[in-house]
């Protein structure tokens, strides 16, 4: 199993340090080589460069939640959510297709529906111990 992580491009794992101007400051961003790949393919499927989209995650991180105090760690959860939502489907490998056309609210909403605990069961809870009576066993 390991061998698949050890053996890859090590460059992936380095760092890069890059200069972008938000809020009208400039200020550097030290990303792993893999995070930045990434985040250049979310910029460009919308016709953005990567300051643009940096400037942009940071604006309306802001805005809506009024901290970007660990703005690096933010993006690389953005780059992580992209990529899992690839995998479920929700974002499609296409890269023709912008970020900005897709349905959010709708995404968000079926995302939730999957990362919602699954309510427990009378069976699941007899098998933990957790229910109060024995039922048979059809």
């Amino acid at each position: 199993m390991c061998k698949l992580f050890i053996n890859a491009d090590a460059d992936l794992w380095r760092t890069r340090l890059k200069s972008v101007r938000l809020n009208g400051f400039s200020t550097s961003v030290r990303l792993e080589n893999l995070y930045w790949r990434v985040l250049e393919e979310i910029a460009g499927r919308d016709g953005m460069s990567l300051g643009q989209l940096l400037a942009r995650l940071h604006g309306e991180l802001i805005e809506t939640h009024g901290d970007g105090e660990n703005f690096a760690s933010f993006l690389r959860v953005c780059c992580g959510r992209y990529l899992m939502l690839q995998l479920a489907g929700e974002v499609p490998r296409e890269l023709d297709r912008s970020i900005r056309e897709l349905d959010a609210d709708g995404i968000l909403a079926r995302e939730a529906r999957r990362l919602a605990p699954a309510p427990r069961s009378p069976q699941r809870a007899s098998a933990s111990g957790a229910s109060l009576s024995e039922r048979p066993v059809p």
